[in-house]
């Protein structure tokens, strides 16, 4: 989808009320120390940046569309909640995302393959990449997309290695709301491993 119909999705309020995904509560699992350091990539009015930060988390969340920022910072302010935002194309400027700079980082439904090295870079170690995107699916239900949006089964990890897999699936969404109608997804937990010098 093309940035000007994600930000006129975005002015209309559409995906405001998006819960946040279950993805997260096994996140919170395998997260034991306090909360640090949190990137949102592409995260469009923040339905995971604002959980982050409710949850003690130094959030960034970048995201392409200049509504879906500052409806982000609206919802942030509403709940008295302190997030850094930025409006930037990740394609264009992938360099915004600095090396060793996050313990967490969260990329839902936005796939650019080519960030997938500076987003392992961007991990502390011992940080967590947590992931859950759109897969092919052949189902005759299914709508067609474009392929370069839409991850092959079996791919996510291949883009996160060398990061230790901590947990991987492909099904259907976990989201509350979602129905055999929607896409197939593919959802991953990995962690930077430890610093061993």
């Amino acid at each position: 989808m093309s940035a000007s119909k994600w930000e006129e999705r975005y002015r209309k309020g559409e995906l405001l009320d998006r819960p946040v995904s279950p993805l997260l509560e096994e996140v919170w699992r395998f997260w034991s120390g306090p909360p640090g350091r949190a990137l949102d990539v592409a995260c469009g009015p923040g339905r995971h940046a604002l959980e982050f930060a409710r949850r003690g988390w130094r959030v960034t969340a970048i995201d392409a569309a200049p509504t879906a920022i500052r409806r982000l910072e609206e919802r942030a302010s509403a709940l008295g909640l302190r997030v850094d935002t930025r409006v930037a194309d990740l394609e264009a400027a992938p360099e915004m995302i600095e090396p060793r700079s996050f313990d967490l980082i969260a990329d839902f439904c936005y796939l650019q393959r080519d960030l997938f090295p500076r987003l392992r870079a961007a991990l502390r170690p011992g940080g967590l990449l947590v992931a859950e995107l759109l897969l092919v699916d052949p189902r005759p239900e299914i709508p067609p997309a474009n392929p370069g949006f839409l991850l092959d089964p079996g791919e996510l990890p291949g883009l996160a290695a060398p990061l230790e897999i901590l947990r991987y699936a492909e099904g259907p969404p976990r989201e509350p709301g979602s129905s055999s109608r929607h896409r197939l997804v593919a959802s991953l937990i990995a962690r930077q491993p430890p610093d061993m010098r």
